[in-house]
């Protein structure tokens, strides 16, 4: 398996970055190769994060790039989507659904796949995290040479998009330094015991999960199923409970909330413990409906 790490050169997503990061590509789509014209003047920020930003507007899913020739960037679907519906990304729902997109980069973004699909310590340190990837790389790698403090730095990072600073090193905090990322709203991290340097994946609310967004999941892992135990939904790599960091209990609340839609059925009698998907719509047409109701205030 191809494995990528450190891509983010240690910076997390800012504020404002994934925005700025859109206009600029509708407005040039060869904005990151244009000979003529420096990307970091366009979008003001120095070159390391520049290379970053480019990195994450891909592995979240807003844009893409062709693999040969000219690497002009266009927004996907789903950007075009986001850029038109929650163009600051200002909805919980989209941060989700970044999420989504972000958790299932096996190839682009490893150790965020691993950390939410396979790493399952209740509490971890960064040396816990660490041991696993290199365990993984040995195992599956394609190339068994990465260095641990590219992993490291892996592990800062998602530690820094998931958790703000003010809970991290709240005496370290100024108005200058203050760019917190936007994915730290999701609560997806906590600390577990400061001193000791343990953090624990946190439960979300099930209120902030829209039915929507956890039906766009669903439906785009389902590949064409139209009945999936429960079990699957809450373990399997790239689903809903382990992208979003459910249990059971939060899960079964998520699916009650999209079952009332009418798209799907949970079936928990004679042994079966599934959903049933009574009408298969596709990922982004559960995106725009998620937006249609934030419209229509539901």
């Amino acid at each position: 398996m191809k494995m990528k790490f450190r891509a983010h050169d240690t910076f997390f997503i800012r504020k404002g970055w994934l925005t700025k990061g859109m206009e600029q590509i509708v407005a040039k789509p060869d904005l990151f190769v244009d000979k003529e014209e420096n990307p970091m003047d366009i979008l003001g920020i120095g070159s390391n994060m520049t290379k970053a930003l480019r990195y994450w507007l891909q592995v979240v899913g807003l844009t893409q790039e062709p693999p040969q020739g000219r690497r002009i960037q266009t927004l996907t679907e789903f950007g075009e989507i986001v850029y038109e519906q929650d163009h600051y990304i200002e909805e919980l729902g989209t941060l989700y659904l970044l999420q989504y997109k972000l958790a299932q980069q096996d190839e682009k973004a490893t150790a965020w796949y691993y950390f939410f699909n396979e790493f399952s310590m209740p509490e971890f340190t960064k040396e816990d995290f660490v041991q696993f990837l290199q365990n993984k790389v040995l195992m599956e790698g394609d190339d068994t040479s990465v260095a641990s403090r590219s992993l490291g730095d892996d592990f800062a990072c998602i530690i820094n998009t998931y958790l703000p600073r003010s809970k991290s090193n709240p005496e370290k905090i100024s108005p200058e330094n203050n760019i917190d990322c936007p994915f730290g709203e999701l609560g997806l991290i906590d600390i577990a015991n400061k001193k000791k340097k343990t953090y624990k994946k946190a439960i979300p609310s099930p209120k902030s999960l829209n039915p929507w967004v956890v039906l766009a999941v669903i439906m785009d892992q389902a590949k064409g199923r139209t009945e999936i135990a429960l079990n699957e939904l809450l373990t399997s790599s790239c689903n809903i409970g382990r992208v979003f960091n459910l249990d059971v209990i939060v899960m079964l609340d998520v699916l009650h909330s999209a079952e009332k839609l009418g798209l799907i059925k949970i079936i928990r009698t004679a042994g079966l413990d599934v959903i049933h998907i009574n009408e298969f719509i596709s990922f982004n047409d559960c995106v725009g409906r998620y937006y249609e109701t934030i419209e229509e205030g539901l």
